[in-house]
């Protein structure tokens, strides 16, 4: 019976949050959280608070409690904070993550480095500065490790460490790090020390010490790895065991990757401690190397990326993480797809010593696949460095120089992106290079190692050549470390390695800027209402984020120092926080912070703690457990919360404060375990009498209970396994052996189904659980299959028992038996056991046992014995003893032919210095034979050997000469054999060159082809391009002895070609490339030259060149310069001129003549002209000045830079106390602001110190001017007065001196009572004391020259007040801001302050007035002028804002995609909102750099960007970046179509010429096909096709009729054609005709006929068949004769016999005389045969096809059921199939006028009587016996006194 939870149900609860994800614009994002409620909520995702629907790139998966968000192909705009919001009817809960789309890595600009002084320590206050950094450490796993640093400044700083850029606090396991304070050595700063207690391998990374004071801020890193200990286990029991990889339970994953691409693996692993993570491949772990990159990304997740895929990386990849708590194993399969394409011999790795070299060779399918070297993604182009050659199919790389930056992964790439990857090793001191580049985001930690091959040797770190500190610099043993904490832009550089001469280098390049955090949270407050809940209130951060950003909670649990996520919500205000929301009961405290795409702020905690228990719930319940006696029983649930729980157990509760215990004293045992969510009861060992117990666990909430049964253990077979095949031999011991899992089980044994009975020879046992069956001496019988059968299950042996091989011990060879008729023969052979069964065979078929042959048996000796044998007794016999066999050939010759080989005439053909040997074999050993020759007897020589050797007899020419030609006889007696040998010249040979020769060489070099041949008398002859060649001065052909030798004296390019040396039988090729001389300059002979021109003037530069003909370049200061009116360039024979007619100065620089192979420098400098005088020709008149004012003395010299001396009066003016100069280009201009008395005199303007020196003299006269009033500037002006106040009229006065007068109301005023006359120089001042109404009039301020009315009111003024409010403003950085207001009275003064303080007029700031009307202008706004302004006038005031915005700036024209042409030019241009913007132009990220194919311009707001000579390698993203503003286009280059630049012409050969099609591209690397009328051509023997360049070429050779026709060529679209070949026949006549032969058969017949032309195919016909060589006909042609020979001629060969060349023909007759037909081996005269058998008579005839005829008592036999008659060749056989009496008869053999009779006798079988056999031996006849090998007949005694048979 089972209890639920309750129908209540629990609100939704997050047990694992999505977590932010950073992908690159295009990539796939997915968030993933699993989210658990009853009932199972409702999820859905929201952004920005509208709720997302599926799309086409927008998908929710969802399996079970687990739910994504898939995002395919992010986009910057899907940017943002994704809400996952899970919903049912007990409530709902939050869970939020981000995501970050990144733009594409571009290039950064790399800024210089400012350097800010510190003061030194102990020199008064100051920003922090580290007296020692930490320093980097490589230590084993359980060290101790103790980073410390030290850091001076005032006041003290305060420091503090970071992990990877984590606080300490923050690390997910820190429990083992601890903080030291102290001071710093000496008592000069502090330190603080981080001690790591027992290093765990996550402890590996980067720790950064921080010191902050109010003066500024420092930080100083280390490196710190920690390393697997080589031994295994640790000594230490708490540490971590070694991952295992242990067997997967389920299917790995499948990934595909194409054969050169990357490959990348990534698992996400957490537990505490942090795991220790190992990666393996087919169950090998892996270590990093150049190709296996392992590393921790930003994320946390841990990373394998194979680089370069092959496919020997093809296999199980399993990353295993392990911590002391358990381990688990993800696993994934690689499979690396191979394109069809492959390199026929890819890469190997290779190894080079620094400074030397290193060759990468491959070999590519086809010669003309292009291809391409790449180093790691880095293309490399030729150049001495890397050169790079093409042999054939053969690709090769050199490095040269090698350096420890050559350490590498390099690729040789074909079309379609098919590599082959192959490791450089650079051997030198350092072992380790830096990466080619690394990229760090700003504000991270950048880390770069370097090992050395030798310990403690001291490296040197650079950045762009300049030293880094050495508090970042950390070296130990062979390993250096460098560690920049923090970086930022000015960090980025080329960052060098040095170690004596070696040195290796990388890229650092920082990314991004960091933004700023959001701030937290404020108001924080925990209020605790409600039971089992708490509720949580803040308010938004102060100021408000600008980005989207969430609301992150988590809880910790009091006495626990980790803090757990609960869940993240957008909007600030009170959540309520349940009981079921925490995984166990407890007191919690909270905290909240605020997370946005920038980051997260600090944590703002909540006062006080709250106590919280869970609701348990059943997840998974009990289940009834069924197990075997004997077996543990093992019951488990798990619930949805931390909880104690209690068993029971038939009711019994079961003590859980003991992990193990028992019911009862020795009854059932139990082991209770509790892991997070799950409990479980463990029953060990369980008995049958415990079937049916009752097992229930109880907790609040939560009750369940399952039943426990118990079943009897089966039995099964333990091995085998599966069915067991055994063999073994007889005589052997033969154990069987079954296992089963019970102990003294039984089982029975069976042979093939039948159930065995144990005897002497069976013997079967039973041991515990092993039942055996042995058989003690097996045998062949005990052959079978054998079961060992218990209930139900059974275990099969197959047992095949067999004798033991029989081997033949002689012969061992094959053996040639030669007998004559009547004589015995025997056979024998030797086995190695007596009783194995053996067989014989003749000619395939077993031999029967006969009067005719006996087979005899002695121990191990068999023979077969031919007691008289016959001619058809004669063949191949074969001895099988087992898997054994002996061979016997035997030979019965009739004693009426000695000769037993050759059978007829033999025609021998060999060549000159050949060995030749005449073989004749005889039927005797001891004969003697004669050898003649054209009838004469040879008499032996050196030159010729006659050998003997058994029956056989040899005559050997050991090298036969041409005058050993003739008929050789072997004579015996009457008999003979003939040899006819004909010797003939051997052909000829081409001993050097072996293959087909490249020769280049330059013109006018002396250029010699070279052929040796195999003879030396042969004729060879010289052809080019086909044609031969003819011997002329410039072509020399020379001989000796079997070298021949083309010579070409003086080469030219024309002269190159295809050269064949043709020696009849054999040719060689040489292909000849004759190239351009060098081009070399010969005048000047200095290669720089200094060279001074004055300006104007015209410069000439001059180079002579030779040969006359080379091209030049001309470059100013690196680019090539254009002609232009200014610039002019010459060519006249081999001179080379650069004219300028009109330099300047600006024409100065570095020239370059260059050519091909030299170039000459021209250092031109252009001296300026003298300075002269413009105008005027004539000395300026006086300038009369009055004193105040200002002069200006100006005057133009001839240049804009020539500097002049000013001079008062000869002495020189010196600029300052109201004297300025200044340039306007060519003019020069001298300012007196103000002419005083002492200006005046003679002032000269000089062109120079040097004496006479041009110049121009000015005079200033300064006369005193009449004095005026200069303020007030109006006639009248209106002054109002306070009663009471004084009043007070200013006049200004041009200059002190003069009498001033004032009236009022025309009366004239004196200084006495109130009124007061003041002068201070020219300032004239009348106050009035104590104005009063009468005051009031019309005041006049009288000078000589001047006056001034003033009209003066005395009243009340009115009070001050504004009558308009300020306006805010918002404003544009860098525009102007202008408040405005009103005031009242006009003349009422305004007050302007700015954020409180009063405003000073300055060149930022302008107050205004205008009547009523009061500004303040805000001059060029920046950002820190935003703020409050106030205006206040009288007792009111106004105030407005001012905000001021970044400038944005913006792209007003983009950048548009553009496509060209290989070789052409490509303008990208933009136009940007603002001026003066500098910005980066990159290609495919890499930055452009301006040079002669780059330009870079910026005018204004446009920005352009010209690349020129552009190639299909220059294809890919062009951007502008400027701060973070990025615009793209794409650039395409496409290949420039394959034009066909010369084309084909039609051809016309004659027959047996080689013809030559050609035609000219417009590239050298394109793929061409040949057309013959409409049909593709491939090459062959005589078809060749050829590229040279940009030729193509078509070579037939030996060309023919059926060559002529239609001939194109095709590239892409492009086509050659189609033209026409002609092959016109060859005028063939016949010099010397056929003469008819008449010969006998079984001779040979000769035919000649000589031709007009030597390259002549000819034909022959025998009787209107065509012949052809082979067997009896052989054909030749020696030059223009053409020979056939016939040998072994027969009758039905007489014909016509025809030989056609062309329309030449000549025809012969060959007649061939018979000879009669002869019988050479006749059938016996007489044969007896049993009845049923079959009788075999056979005859030889003396030549094959002979025809015969059998009959029977003369009459003819016809082939039937009954007669069988067979032809092999000259034997005829008559079978009579079985035999009866009535066959009995005289047969006879008819051939020709030859014939032969055969008595045949037949018997029938009889019985006979085993009798005693009594043996008699003739005398005389034993020592026949004992020489020839032969039995002799025995008589045998009959039954009943009969005669018995006289054979044996």
């Amino acid at each position: 019976m089972k209890a639920g939870s309750g129908d209540q149900g629990s609100p939704p609860c997050f047990l694992r949050f999505p977590r932010p994800v950073r992908v690159v614009s295009g990539a796939e994002a997915e968030l993933k959280c699993v989210v658990l409620g009853e009932p199972p909520p409702i999820v859905v995702w929201e952004k920005g608070g509208q709720q997302l629907a599926a799309s086409e790139r927008l998908s929710f998966p969802a399996d079970g409690a687990e739910h994504g968000l898939l995002l395919s192909g992010a986009l910057p705009t899907d940017a943002g904070v994704y809400v996952c919001r899970a919903r049912n009817a007990a409530g709902e809960a939050y869970a939020a993550a981000a995501v970050t789309v990144l733009e594409p890595p571009a290039p950064e600009s790399e800024p210089q480095p400012a350097e800010r002084p510190l003061p030194p320590p102990g020199t008064g206050e100051g920003a922090p500065v580290f007296l020692a950094g930490p320093r980097s450490q490589w230590v084993l796993r359980g060290a101790q490790v103790v980073l410390t640093c030290q850091v001076g400044g005032l006041p003290a700083p305060a420091l503090y460490w970071e992990k990877d850029g984590m606080a300490l606090d923050e690390v997910w396991d820190s429990g083992h790090f601890t903080l030291e304070p102290g001071r710093a050595e000496g008592g000069q700063g502090v330190s603080l020390a981080l001690r790591i207690l027992a290093a765990r391998l996550p402890d590996s990374g980067v720790y950064v010490c921080h010191a902050r004071n109010a003066h500024g801020h420092a930080q100083a890193g280390a490196l710190l790895q920690v390393h697997q200990p080589p031994e295994n286990p640790p000594e230490d029991p708490d540490e971590a065991p070694k991952p295992v990889v242990e067997p997967l339970k389920c299917a790995p994953k499948t990934f595909w990757v194409n054969e050169g691409k990357h490959a990348k693996f990534r698992c996400y692993v957490m537990g505490k401690p942090e795991p220790e993570i190992e990666w393996h491949w087919e169950g090998r772990p892996l270590l990093s190397d150049r190709r296996r990159l392992m590393y921790r990304d930003r994320d946390g997740g841990f990373v394998l990326k194979v680089l370069y895929c092959q496919a020997k990386d093809r296999g199980l990849y399993v990353c295993a993480a392990r911590n002391s708590a358990g381990q688990t194993l993800s696993a994934v399969q690689l499979h690396v797809k191979e394109p069809r394409l492959r390199f026929t011999r890819p890469l190997q790795d290779v190894e080079g010593r620094e400074h030397g070299i290193a060759v990468l060779e491959c070999k590519v399918p086809n010669s003309r696949i292009p291809t391409a070297w790449f180093r790691e993604d880095q293309r490399l182009l030729p150049c001495r460095k890397y050169e790079q050659i093409e042999e054939g199919t053969v690709r090769r790389l050199i490095i040269h120089r090698l350096k420890a930056d050559d350490d590498g992964v390099y690729l040789c790439e074909m079309r379609g992106r098919v590599r082959t990857v192959a490791n450089v090793t650079v051997k030198g001191p350092i072992l380790r290079r830096l990466p080619r580049k690394l990229d760090v985001l700003e504000g991270e930690n950048a880390v770069l190692l370097v090992e050395t091959q030798e310990a403690g040797v001291e490296g040197h770190w650079s950045r762009d050549g300049d030293d880094l500190p050495a508090t970042c610099q950390s070296s130990s043993g062979h390993m250096h470390a460098l560690v920049l904490p923090g970086v930022t832009r000015e960090d980025a550089g080329e960052v060098t390695f040095s170690l004596g001469n070696s040195r290796t280098t990388t890229l650092l390049r920082v990314k991004c800027v960091k933004h700023s955090p959001p701030g937290p949270p404020v108001l924080a407050e925990m209020f605790k209402g409600h039971k089992n809940t708490v509720l949580l209130t803040w308010k938004p951060p102060e100021p408000a984020p600008e980005t989207p950003f969430i609301y992150r909670l988590e809880r910790q649990e009091v006495g626990s120092e980790d803090w757990i996520q609960c869940f993240s919500i957008e909007k600030a205000g009170a959540v309520e926080v349940p009981g079921d929301c925490v995984p166990s009961e407890g007191d919690y405290r909270f905290r909240v912070c605020t997370v946005s795409e920038h980051g997260r702020s600090p944590h703002v905690v909540f006062h006080g703690s709250a106590h919280l228990v869970p609701t348990a719930r059943l997840v998974a319940g009990l289940e009834d457990v069924q197990v075997y006696d004997g077996e543990d029983a093992v019951f488990s649930l798990d619930l949805s919360t931390i909880i104690q729980g209690t068993w029971f157990l038939n009711g019994e509760e079961l003590k859980s404060h003991e992990p193990e215990g028992q019911v009862e004293p020795g009854a059932l045992r139990y082991r209770i375990e509790q892991r997070g969510l799950q409990h479980r009861l463990l029953l060990r060992a369980v008995q049958h009498q415990h079937s049916g117990a009752l097992v229930g666990f109880s907790c609040p909430g939560v009750q369940d209970s399952a039943a426990l049964t118990i079943q009897e253990s089966p039995v099964h077979i333990l091995s085998p396994e599966d069915k067991v095949s055994l063999t073994f031999t007889t005589s052997e011991r033969v154990v069987l052996t079954c296992e089963l899992s019970r102990v003294d089980f039984p089982a029975c044994w069976y042979k093939d189904g039948q159930e065995v009975e144990e005897s002497e020879s069976l013997v079967v046992k039973m041991d515990g659980r092993k039942h055996r069956l042995i058989l003690p001496a097996a045998e062949v019988r005990d052959s079978g299959e054998f079961e060992c059968r218990t209930e139900g299950v059974s275990a099969f042996f197959s047992v095949t028992v067999r004798d033991p091989p029989v081997h033949i011990l002689d012969p061992q060879e094959h053996v040639f038996v030669h007998a004559i008729t009547s004589e015995c023969v025997m056979l024998t052979c030797e086995v190695d056991r007596e009783d194995a069964p053996v067989h014989w065979y003749k000619d395939g078929q077993e031999v029967e046992e006969s009067d005719f042959v006996v087979l005899e048996k002695e121990g191990p000796h068999h023979r077969l014995v031919l007691p008289a044998a016959q001619p058809p007794d004669g063949g191949e016999f074969q001895f099988v003893a087992g898997d054994e066999r002996a061979y016997f050939t035997v030979t019965i010759t009739d004693v009426s032919s000695w000769i037993v080989y050759p059978s007829g005439k033999v025609y021998v053909a060999a060549v000159r210095l050949e060995r030749v040997v005449l073989t004749c074999e005889l039927c005797r050993p001891w004969a003697e034979v004669r050898w003649t020759k054209d009838g004469e007897e040879v008499v032996e020589s050196p030159a010729l050997l006659l050998q003997k050797e058994d029956t056989v007899r040899r005559l050997v020419l050991p090298a036969v000469q041409l005058e050993d030609s003739g008929e050789y006889l072997c004579e015996i007696d009457d008999e003979s054999a003939s040899f006819t040998v004909t010797v003939t010249e051997p052909p000829v040979r081409i001993i050097y060159p072996r293959d087909e020769m490249t020769l280049i060489a330059v013109s006018l070099e002396c250029v010699v082809l070279r052929c040796e041949l195999s003879r030396q008398d042969a004729p060879v002859r010289w052809y080019k391009d086909g044609l031969e060649v003819e011997e002329s001065e410039a072509l020399v052909l020379e001989s000796d002895g079997p070298h021949h030798r083309l010579v070409l004296p003086a080469a030219q390019p024309e002269q190159g070609g295809e050269f064949v040396c043709d020696a009849g039988d054999d040719s060689a090729f040489f292909t000849v490339t004759i190239t351009a001389p060098p081009e070399k300059i010969v005048h000047p002979a200095a290669r720089s030259l200094d060279l001074q021109f004055g300006a104007p003037g015209r410069v000439v530069l001059r180079c002579e060149v030779a040969p006359a003909g080379s091209q030049v370049r001309w470059y100013k200061d690196g680019l090539e310069v254009e002609v232009s009116d200014t610039l002019l360039l010459g060519a006249e024979g081999p001179v080379r001129t650069l004219t300028l007619p009109h330099a300047q100065p600006e024409d100065a620089g570095e020239y370059v003549c260059e050519t091909r192979d030299e170039a000459v420098t021209f250092n031109v400098s252009v001296a300026e002209p003298p300075v002269q005088f413009l105008a005027p020709e004539a000395s300026p008149a006086p300038l009369c000045v009055a004193p105040g004012e200002p002069v200006v003395l100006s005057c133009e010299v001839s240049r804009a830079g020539a500097l002049v001396f000013w001079s008062h009066n000869g002495s020189p003016v010196q600029e300052g106390k109201g004297l300025e100069f200044q340039a306007e280009g060519p003019r020069r201009i001298l300012c007196i602001r103000a002419a005083e008395l002492t200006h005046a005199g003679l002032y000269t303007c000089q062109s120079g110190t040097a004496p006479g020196a041009p110049s121009l003299s000015f005079t200033v006269q300064v006369a005193e001017p009449p004095v005026r009033v200069v303020a007030p500037e109006a006639a009248q002006t209106r002054v109002r007065s306070t009663p009471g106040g004084d009043l007070e009229l200013v006049v200004h006065l041009s200059g002190p001196g003069g009498p001033v007068r004032w009236y009022k109301d025309g009366e004239r005023l004196a200084s006495q009572g109130r009124v007061q006359l003041e002068q201070a120089w020219a300032r004239q001042v009348l106050r009035v004391q104590g104005a009063r109404s009468g005051d009031a009039g019309e005041y006049l301020c009288d000078t000589p020259q001047d006056s001034r009315i003033f009209l003066v009111s005395v009243e009340e003024p009115p009070q001050a007040k504004l009558v308009s409010e300020l306006t805010p403003l918002t404003v544009h950085e860098g525009d102007d801001a202008t408040f405005r207001c009103e005031v009242s009275p006009p003349d009422a003064e305004v007050t302007w302050l700015r954020n409180g303080a009063v405003v000073t007029p300055g060149p930022q700031l302008e107050i205004g007035e205008h009547g009523l009307s009061r500004t303040l202008t805000v001059r060029g706004c920046q950002l820190d002028d935003a703020g409050t302004v106030t205006a206040r006038a009288g007792g009111t005031a106004t105030s407005a804002r001012l905000h001021v915005r970044a400038k944005q700036l913006r792209v007003l024209r983009p950048l548009e995609d553009m496509t060209i042409i290989e070789g052409g030019s490509a303008t990208f241009q933009l136009e940007l909102s603002q001026e003066g913007v500098a910005g980066e132009w990159a290609r495919g990220g890499v930055r452009l750099q301006p040079g002669p194919k780059c330009h870079v311009h910026a005018e204004g707001r446009t920005h352009r960007l010209v690349l020129s000579s552009l190639g299909p390698a220059d294809s890919g993203c062009v951007s502008f970046t400027v701060d973070s503003l990025r615009c793209a286009a794409r650039l395409t280059v496409r290949e420039a179509p394959v034009t066909i630049v010369r084309g084909l012409q039609d051809l016309e050969v004659t027959e047996g010429d080689t013809a030559t099609l050609e035609c000219e591209l417009s590239q050298a690397l394109a793929d061409v096909t040949w057309e013959k009328d409409g049909c593709l051509l491939t090459p062959s023997p005589r078809l060749r096709l050829q590229a040279l360049g940009t030729r193509r070429l078509l070579q037939l050779r030996r060309c023919s009729p059926l060559d002529a026709g239609t001939y194109s060529c095709a590239v892409g679209a492009a086509r050659a054609g189609p033209v026409r070949l002609a092959v016109r026949e060859r005028n063939v006549s016949v010099l010397s005709e056929l003469r008819s032969v008449r010969a006998r058969e079984g001779d040979g017949a000769t035919f000649e006929c000589t031709v007009s032309e030597v390259e002549t195919t000819g034909s022959w016909e025998l009787g209107s068949r065509q012949l052809r060589p082979g067997g009896h006909v052989r054909i030749r042609q020696e030059g223009k004769k053409h020979i056939l020979v016939l040998s072994e001629l027969r009758p039905e060969d007489a014909g016509e016999v025809r030989f056609q060349a062309g329309p030449a023909q000549s025809v012969a007759q060959l007649e061939v005389e018979a000879l009669p037909l002869q019988m050479c081996r006749r059938p016996p005269r007489e044969k007896t045969v049993l009845v049923g058998r079959r009788a075999v008579l056979e005859v030889t005839v003396s030549r094959s096809g002979g025809h015969v005829c059998w009959l029977r008592e003369g009459v003819e036999l016809c082939p039937g059921d009954k007669y069988e008659l067979r032809s092999h060749g000259p034997t005829h056989s008559l079978v009579i199939h079985d035999v009866r009496p009535e066959d009995q008869g005289t047969y006879s053999c008819q051939a020709g006028q030859d014939s032969a009779h055969t008595r045949l006798l037949v018997e029938a079988p009889r019985r006979v009587i085993p009798l005693q056999v009594a043996r008699r031996t003739e005398p005389g006849q034993a020592g026949a016996l004992g020489q020839l090998g032969r039995r002799v007949p025995i008589p045998w005694a009959g039954v009943g006194g009969g005669q018995g048979n006289q054979r044996c």
